[in-house]
């Protein structure tokens, strides 16, 4: 029996202003309309998963330095999160967060494939966002037992594994294939954009008391749900809109759709298939054996693993180590750690650029690895020399972590989702974007858990973690960059082989 495909209502928001229904609003108004929100709705996520990393240096042990602006015993700490194994304990939660959410992207990319987005990524958003504020109310109800707080990150990870698959289909069913590394790339500095909002935020509240760092965050992400419930359209079928050069044939019932291709493979858009078996959902296994899938998200895996480390630890790594000889408050060492996320915006955006100007994903992001192993050893030796020092390689570190990261969890993603193979199944991508970041999950998980561990002996030994993970991120990808490189010699796309002629 072939499944059907139903086209969705349109969100409540149209109904209340028929202005931005059709015939009154076009295609392009719709695409923009669905870049911004799903940009604002990660952008809350993330803002809502900054609060931990800020307050670490809070909660943890206090600084043993003897310097005069912040002597020994400034910092009390929280039980249970002050002791000597403070540092452990602030992993295990990093450790419990990640965990869920690595858990239930799997799941959530499942589940994403099968009903409608918009009330999953709303759940996810709400749910997020409440339990955000139950872990800053630990504060006033002076929680200091391990097992709450625990327990609040496990369920808020998985609210939060919900929002990827969820905003990375809805933005694969608006646009096709060309010049989606780009668009991508600057969509998915939400990720930064977020992690700035989010740390600016916490550490501002810090000096009202620790709590308030959570409250806030949590309160916008709930309040960026309602604008998802209202407005976000997920497909350009749920307001009877089609790309340009597609023919939509409506059954009887007014629920199934058949789409003819009208334009050659390169123009195609996301949703155009050749028949209704096309928009079936992909099996978990089947979407695991798609070319090119697995070497991706196994090198998002150590990519992500120093993406989250850096995410989780930076603020307490800068609050720790002196930089030109002077220990850093919480709130400015929370705040500079921004810089990184800045770098991130302009690796994201650099990255999904040059992919599509060479045309290679692989050959890109192998590049950007490369070039962050020197980047990272030069932070750490010479980042607590000047401010000036630090801030410059803490950008460049962050540019060339998150470039490929953003790549691989946005383009790539999409690209391997609508390959030819699966015969541009977009019902297909939440599956294979959860299949990818999932994978990238557990590796977040395992890096802000070691680091706890590991940063009791030292950070010397937290940086070699570091870069070891991205040295084997890219040996990962060899066998694609090698086909990828292959493939454009032979097409004779690269300009330097057709000088050559080699």
């Amino acid at each position: 029996m072939q499944p059907k495909t139903l086209t969705l209502a349109p969100p409540p928001g149209l109904n209340l202003f028929p202005t931005l229904k059709p015939p009154h609003k076009t295609l392009i108004f719709y695409q923009i309309s669905a870049l911004l929100i799903t940009f604002i709705s990660y952008a809350s996520f993330h803002a809502s998963r900054k609060p931990p990393s800020i307050v670490k240096s809070v909660l943890g042990p206090e600084i043993q330095s003897r310097n005069t602006t912040y002597p020994i015993g400034i910092d009390t700490g929280w039980a249970p999160f002050n002791g000597s194994h403070g540092p452990h304990r602030l992993g295990e939660l990093d450790l419990a967060f990640l965990s869920a959410y690595s858990v239930g992207m799997y799941f959530s990319g499942h589940i994403g494939d099968r009903i409608d987005l918009r009330l999953f990524l709303t759940i996810g958003m709400l749910g997020s966002g409440v339990f955000t504020v139950v872990f800053g109310l630990g504060y006033w109800l002076n929680v200091h037992v391990l097992g709450f707080f625990v327990l609040v990150q496990i369920v808020c990870g998985l609210f939060q594994s919900i929002g990827w698959p969820c905003v990375v289909a809805v933005v694969g069913n608006w646009f096709g294939k060309s010049k989606r590394g780009l668009i991508m790339g600057v969509w998915s500095s939400h990720t930064s954009v977020g992690n700035i909002m989010g740390s600016v935020v916490a550490s501002s509240m810090l000096r009202f008391g620790w709590g308030w760092s959570f409250v806030l965050p949590g309160i916008f992400i709930m309040m960026m749900a309602i604008v998802v419930f209202l407005f976000l359209v997920v497909n350009p079928e749920d307001v009877g809109i089609e790309f340009p050069g597609k023919e939509v044939e409506m059954n009887v019932e007014g629920v199934s759709l058949v789409n003819s291709e009208k334009v050659e493979h390169e123009e195609a858009g996301l949703l155009q298939s050749e028949n209704v078996d096309s928009l079936a959902p992909i099996g978990f296994l089947e979407a695991w054996r798609l070319p090119s899938v697995a070497p991706f998200a196994f090198c998002l895996f150590f990519s992500k693993l120093v993406a989250y480390t850096f995410l989780y630890w930076l603020p307490f790594y800068i609050r720790h180590t002196a930089v030109a000889g002077v220990h850093l408050s919480h709130k400015t060492a929370g705040i500079l750690s921004t810089i990184f996320d800045v770098g991130g915006v302009i690796g994201g955006i650099l990255a999904g650029y040059i992919s599509d100007v060479i045309e290679a994903r692989a050959v890109t992001s192998f590049v950007f690895l490369l070039l962050s192993i020197p980047t990272l050893i030069f932070y750490r030796i010479y980042g607590s020399v000047s401010m000036f020092t630090n801030i410059t390689l803490m950008f460049l570190s962050g540019l060339l972590v998150n470039g490929p990261y953003s790549l691989i969890t946005t383009a790539v993603a999409a690209d391997l989702g609508t390959q030819s193979l699966i015969k541009g199944n977009s019902r297909a991508l939440a599956t294979v974007t959860a299949i990818i970041d999932g994978t990238g999950s557990v590796g977040a998980a395992l890096g802000p858990l070691l680091a706890g561990y590991i940063s009791t002996r030292g950070w010397n030994s937290v940086f070699f973690m570091l870069i070891l993970s991205i040295f084997l991120a890219g040996m990962f990808l060899i066998h694609v960059v090698k086909t990828e490189i292959k493939g454009k010699l032979n097409e004779g796309k690269w300009l330097w082989y057709s000088i050559t002629g080699h």
